[in-house]
This record gives structure tokens, sequence and C-alpha cells, in this order.
């Protein structure tokens, strides 16, 4: 099974070609620092990690803003869930599991 991108799990439609990218990529889409983390697209399995992501309508701030609200979004648990022992919180993240 294909593992899902934040932009597929929530449906927002801001990734590049998505029905809303119009208004705007989201930076988990562009930002390819986190290609591959979590399996995922660019951060689409890593979004929590990167500032001004468009999710709950609006540009959110950079991790240690926007953490607790991070940790309880079911597409972060899903990911955690997931990835296991394998999860890696930040790109650079390499040797710790969450």
């Amino acid at each position: 099974m294909a593992k899902l991108n934040c932009w597929e799990f929530t449906g927002c439609g801001k990734e590049h070609g998505g029905a809303k990218a119009a208004g705007g990529i989201c930076p988990a889409a562009l930002d390819e620092v986190g290609h591959g983390v979590n399996g995922g697209e660019c951060c689409g399995r890593l979004c929590w990690s990167v500032p001004g992501t468009l999710c709950g309508g609006g540009p959110q701030g950079v991790f240690a803003d926007k953490r607790e609200a991070c940790e309880r979004c079911d597409f972060f648990r899903l990911v955690a869930r997931e990835e296991g022992i394998s999860f890696q919180l930040l790109p650079h993240d390499q040797s710790q599991a969450w």
C-alpha cells in the first residue's frame, strides 16, 4: 500500500497541480529537504517540520509554535504509527525515533 502525503490525506488541494494550488502551493509540497523521509514526497510526510504550512486554513508557524497542534493531528499520528521505530520527527533526525 502506498504511503499518503499530507495533501493526499487531507485533500487540501495545495500540492503541485492540486485543485487549490492557484492560491499558493503549500511549503510542505515544495520543500525537498525531507524528500523520502518517512516515505514521503518532498515534506509530505514531514509537514510538521516545515514553517508556514497551509493546514488549518492559513499559514502555520515554525515547528516550535505548532508542535502541540501537530502532535494532535490525525495525519501526524498516522505517519508515526506507520513508520514505528523508523519514524523521523525532523529531516536531519536520522538517529532518533519519535
